[in-house]
């Protein structure tokens, strides 16, 4: 008895390879659903949205893809197949990684293979899988990105040989991608790099294998050269995993604590309003992103070789293997935790002396060289226990609330640029008011995280132009958008002073909270800086404290927010009753949030925030509360370096890097950047003979506030 409905039958014959020469169909056209990742802001053009200079680019890249396929063998490699849209109720939901009948149904129906149950599961792997609930849709969908080995499909299905034979490459849906493409984590690539090295230099030179130390490239130096890393956030970690791993003499230097003793002193601020200045929720192991929302968004590139490697590297150190398929994937504090105490072992096994809780107070220069750094206990203020470390190199990798780094470096006469950055309120909604505009009826299927679909979260950005404004003034001509979005999260104090207030958001990786919040921030620049008298180089750094000052006056100190309902922010009026209740935990004041800005900022926000209601109907309630202030989104500052060597051209030796160098927007574009500057440091000292770009690919920085 045949498996195969009769009318069928005649569409499947078996691969034989000696027919593959004299078999010719025709190319029919793939009945495939178009679908997109969930986003409520700068919707992709598609179809007849396009604009006539879109429609040529894609058609000039499906030509150029067509004729290169003709050179290859349909027969051989992979195939990815993108935007397989599962209906959520044929979907096992978003732990579920593996292929499921629905996918092997939508995967059958663009290979146009009759019986999608016949197909083999082991050919084909999940590489991306993604939530789609947009209302355009007709039902929710889990997207899907699949990778197709054509080996193995016809080695287990023989009768797919015609369906393959048929199938036609079509620019982000099918496409033919290069086998032995995919890199491993970053020791894995570096491993590589020595390896080939060593071959190499035995090719060349005729040496035997073993006098080849292994240990770096660079193995006929006479001593290693010494590096110093300042700050151990994403950027100094990944600089000092690749630079001990070519050979060089790295000392990890943070002004934090561990994060094992990191988590008692935030717990002792958010217990007991005990502030420690060196050791909170921005300084200390992991940088200022351990205890957010871990997010591993980037928009450098998800599918770049550099983005992959870090990862891998994270998934080597601990983190779930979820994050390389995950559309939006984050780790949570709970995650990065282990992982962070992961990393750090293998930097000393590597070699790596870290001192914590140890503050750089100043760079030791030698004729325009940087020869060493000074550095004292974080806990003496006076300096009394300052001493020098000698080193060849400073990596400059600290976080945007370094303040006094900055201070430092322009007494030095280093070259820093002020940049525009955003400023703003951080809102909060009850988590199932969010579940429900994004999900509607599929609300329920959250459950605290642990159910079929993810905890919803929103994205949404508002140009204010000039007709928009409310008034003609300067609130014309500046975005708004939201801001580190932490679904199923709390809002935290990342105050580094206690005379300042400043906060943020984080969750932890099943973002099981009742809350959900954003900052909802306006782009400011100098011209906002000078307009209340700041000016100078680091005028964006006073404009900061400015704000921060004045909201930890309208809270009334002791780390207390000040609050405003969403409501009476946008009619400009503060209402006697209780406000609704608050995740932040060191208390909240209820205030009128205009007094805290200047108007243009405040009616950019009032616009903005109106805007957003309807994208997002109900955004706009009497349960949303504005928690004031958000100032540290991004850094203030950037340092000039050369694209070439990532040296600063103000003083040799020293390479600036990540988020408070102004070169990275959030824990995956700082990790890269830090990962491409070891590699280009090694280089300069010869520990390192290869092209970079050969091994990570081209480098991208993320310059932008936006993340």
């Amino acid at each position: 008895m045949s498996l195969l409905p009769s009318s069928k039958l005649s569409a499947l014959h078996f691969y034989s390879p000696s027919a593959h020469s004299r078999l010719s169909f025709p190319s029919p056209r793939i009945p495939y659903t178009r679908t997109q990742t969930l986003r409520t802001f700068c919707a992709k053009r598609t179809g007849k949205r396009r604009y006539p200079s879109e429609k040529k680019k894609l058609k000039l890249k499906n030509k150029e893809i067509l004729s290169n396929l003709k050179t290859k063998n349909k027969f051989e490699g992979i195939w990815r197949l993108s935007k397989l849209g599962v209906p959520v109720g044929k979907d096992p939901g978003k732990d579920f990684l593996h292929v499921s009948d629905g996918l092997l149904e939508e995967i059958a129906k663009v290979l146009e293979f009759p019986v999608a149950s016949m197909l083999p599961r082991e050919a084909f792997s999940v590489v991306r899988k993604s939530f789609d609930s947009r209302k355009m849709l007709k039902e929710p969908k889990f997207v899907h990105t699949v990778d197709m080995d054509v080996k193995e499909l016809l080695n287990l299905e023989p009768r797919t040989y015609d369906f393959i034979s048929r199938l036609e490459p079509k620019v982000g849906l099918v496409e033919h991608v290069p086998v032995g493409g995919d890199s491993g984590n970053l020791i894995s690539i570096i491993d590589e790099c020595k390896k080939n090295s060593a071959e190499m230099m035995i090719a060349e030179r005729g040496h035997n294998l073993s006098s080849y130390s292994g240990g770096s490239y660079h193995s006929q130096a006479n001593r290693k050269p010494k590096v110093a890393v300042v700050g151990s956030g994403p950027s100094g970690l990944f600089a000092s995993l690749v630079l001990a791993e070519l050979g060089a003499d790295v000392t990890l230097i943070e002004r934090g604590q561990a994060v094992e003793r990191r988590g008692r002193d935030i717990g002792a601020l958010v217990v007991r309003r005990i502030l420690e200045l060196e050791s909170n929720f921005c300084f200390g192991e992991g940088g200022a992103g351990t205890w957010s929302d871990g997010k591993l968004v980037t928009r450098i590139g998800r599918n770049s070789s550099s983005v992959l490697a870090v990862l891998k590297t994270l998934v080597h150190f601990g983190a779930p293997n979820s994050i390389l398929v995950d559309g939006k994937p984050h780790l949570g504090t709970d995650r990065l935790v282990p992982l962070l105490r992961n990393f750090r072992r293998h930097l000393q096994e590597l070699g790596v002396t870290i001192k914590f809780g140890t503050r750089v107070d100043d760079l030791l220069i030698e004729d325009k060289n940087v020869v060493g750094v000074r550095v004292s206990n974080s806990g003496d203020k006076l300096h009394v226990s300052s001493q020098k470390l000698e080193c060849d190199a400073v990596v400059l990798a600290v976080g945007h609330s370094a303040r006094d780094i900055y201070q430092m470096l322009l007494s030095h006469d280093v070259v820093l640029v002020p940049k525009d950055f955003a400023v703003g309120l951080r809102i909060e909604h009850p988590q199932e008011l969010i579940n429900s505009i994004q999900y509607s009826g599929l609300a329920a299927e959250v459950r605290s995280g642990r159910g079929k679909v993810p905890v919803a979260d929103y994205k949404v950005v508002n140009y204010v132009g000039l007709e928009e404004a409310y008034t003609p003034s300067a609130a014309a001509n500046r975005g708004c958008y939201s801001f580190c979005m932490c679904p199923g999260g709390q809002v935290v104090p990342t105050s580094t002073s206690p005379s300042e207030l400043c906060i943020n958001g984080m969750s932890f990786s099943r973002r099981a909270s009742r809350w959900a919040n954003a900052a909802l921030v306006v782009t400011v620049s100098m011209k906002d800086f000078e307009a209340l008298n700041f000016h100078g180089l680091l005028a964006g750094v006073e404009f900061q404290r400015e704000f921060e000052r004045r909201a930890a006056v309208m809270g009334g100190g002791n780390f207390v927010v000040p609050v405003q309902t969403v409501t009476d922010f946008l009619e400009n009026k503060l209402s006697e009753t209780t406000v609704p209740p608050s995740s932040y935990r060191l208390g909240v004041k209820p205030a009128n949030l205009h007094e805290l800005f200047p108007i243009h900022i405040t009616e950019a926000l009032q616009h903005s925030i109106s805007k957003f209601d309807k994208e997002l109907p109900g955004f706009i309630c009497k349960e949303a509360l504005l928690h004031g202030v958000e100032t540290r989104t991004s850094s203030p500052i950037q340092i000039p370096r050369s694209a070439e060597t990532y040296e600063s051209p103000s003083l040799k030796g020293l390479y600036p890097v990540g988020e408070g160098a102004g070169y990275a927007g959030g824990i995956m574009s700082a990790a890269v950047d830090g990962m491409y500057a070891g590699f280009t440091v090694a280089k300069n000292f010869s520990l390192f003979h290869g092209d970079i770009e050969s091994v990570l690919g081209k480098a991208q920085t993320d310059t932008s506030v936006k993340y």
